[in-house]
């Protein structure tokens, strides 16, 4: 699996390819357009810099609790996560500055990143 980010209208997401039977040539353009957005690059650097949110299981992202670029405490609901029909609180970790990578209405996978905080 590859691991690309891409950016559309200016929000940022982290998307897993898979490759089942490509030829060269399709893996050789994924990287180039992967490459072109130069500051992509720069938000990956810092979400290693501070602590990643990863979504702990499959689902919806139903609501965002904070604003982008709120300070959060520790332990307090940032986002809810809608899996099964139940609405789940995904808490900070950490307190610090917070920027999400994902956006309300966005579907996601177990371990997906959905927010760092700083």
């Amino acid at each position: 699996m590859r691991n690309f980010i891409i950016t559309v209208d200016g929000k940022q997401y982290e998307v897993g390819v898979e490759e089942v039977g490509a030829t060269e040539s399709p893996v050789k353009a994924a990287p180039k357009a992967a490459q072109a957005p130069a500051p992509a690059a720069k938000p990956s650097a810092e979400a290693v810099n501070g602590t990643k949110v990863l979504s702990p299981f499959p689902g919806l992202i139903k609501n965002l609790l904070v604003a982008e670029g709120a300070s959060v405490k520790k332990d307090q609901p940032i986002l809810v996560l809608e899996a099964m029909k139940m609405d789940n609180d995904i808490t900070a970790p950490c307190a610090g500055v917070i920027s999400f990578r994902v956006q309300k209405g966005t579907n996601v996978e177990s371990d997906t990143l959905l927010a760092v905080i700083g």
